[in-house]
């Protein structure tokens, strides 16, 4: 995959998220402009990977508790330097939930969400911004989920529930589209 790849997924994903839509046309134009998009050395910005992931009937979501972080999220982290963004999610699911790549289940090669969300500054850096490409997977929720050394916790949470653990917008929005997914 190189930049080409990515702005065409970019390119065919539509969103009926105001916000959402913002964040692609931001991504388009900052990966047409930085051909090193996909180092976490660039700042002010480079693109990440993650993945939403849900259980076959679409009614948990897997979230983790970050340590560095100290908030739960999806799967997911830096390209480091690696242009295939999909595979970058997808080896960070497999990473970050301690699972081999057998047991996740890549739901479409499509674009399920993007969001552009800050990072305060650290000792890896300065304040900058993470580009967050998110692709949907389906793992069966009755498998246990290990986690890694990066998370306190790996938990699967009711959608319902969702917001008790993280009440952001982008999750939010992903909550919907996960919503939508099962139908009325």
């Amino acid at each position: 995959m190189h930049r080409r790849d990515l702005l065409s997924l970019l390119d065919t994903h539509s969103t009926r998220f105001m916000e959402e839509a913002a964040y692609v046309e931001r991504a388009r134009t900052f990966v047409s402009a930085h051909e090193d998009c996909f180092h976490c050395d660039l700042w002010p910005a480079h693109v990440t990977g993650s993945a939403w992931v849900v259980n076959p009937a679409r009614d948990h979501v897997l979230l983790l508790h970050h340590r560095k972080h100290d908030q739960w999220f999806q799967p997911g982290g830096h390209a480091d330097g690696d242009a295939d963004i999909l595979r970058v999610a997808l080896r960070e699911t497999s990473e970050e939930t301690g699972l081999d790549s057998t047991h996740i289940r890549l739901v479409d090669g499509a674009v399920f969400d993007v969001d552009i969300h800050a990072i305060p500054a650290s000792e890896r850096g300065p304040q900058h911004e993470h580009i967050d490409v998110r692709f949907l997977v389906e793992m069966d929720d009755d498998r246990v989920v290990p986690g890694n050394d990066e998370s306190h916790q790996v938990l699967w949470v009711p959608l319902h529930r969702v917001a008790q653990f993280n009440n952001n917008r982008s999750t939010h929005r992903m909550v919907e589209k996960t919503r939508r997914l099962r139908g009325p």
